[in-house]
């Protein structure tokens, strides 16, 4: 981990991502930092934001759309990501309810420093149920029912 100095723009950063209620991207951090310090500039936010990944204090999240999400690692509230491929819509999957590997699923000797998951799919606002997408093409198919984890 590299030391960097704790200015009070990097503070403010820390401050607003630790606080906020969803994953921003650097824009939406940019303006809430600038309540606190009007006068940083969105290139130290950037750089700011780069150092504390790099650091492990923070974690990017791809959006499908488009801007580089982030989200604050909390002590003790390990979690991964689902993103909508759709909305972009973020959800926090509880690292507890993922299944851990097998002892020989990694190399002999190697050593996990880090996990992060991001899970990829369609959320249920933006899922079409197939009955809704067949109407509204003029057609409806009615597929067989298959048992629970048949897919």
């Amino acid at each position: 981990m590299t030391m960097v100095r704790q200015t009070k723009q990097r503070q403010a950063v820390i401050e607003v991502l630790r606080a906020a209620r969803c994953h921003p991207d650097a824009a939406w951090i940019h303006s809430e930092v600038r309540k606190l310090q009007p006068t940083v500039s969105l290139g130290t936010v950037y750089r700011t934001l780069d150092a504390l990944v790099r650091d492990g204090v923070a974690v990017t999240i791809e959006r499908a759309s488009g801007a580089t999400c982030y989200d604050f690692r909390h002590t003790g509230a390990d979690h991964h990501h689902a993103v909508c491929r759709q909305c972009g819509a973020i959800f926090d999957i509880d690292a507890e309810l993922i299944p851990q590997l097998p002892a020989g699923a990694f190399p002999q000797g190697f050593r996990v420093t880090d996990v992060r998951l991001e899970f990829m799919g369609i959320c249920p606002h933006c899922e079409v149920p197939d009955s809704e997408l067949a109407e509204s093409q003029g057609t409806v198919q009615t597929l067989p029912h298959t048992a629970a984890g048949a897919l």
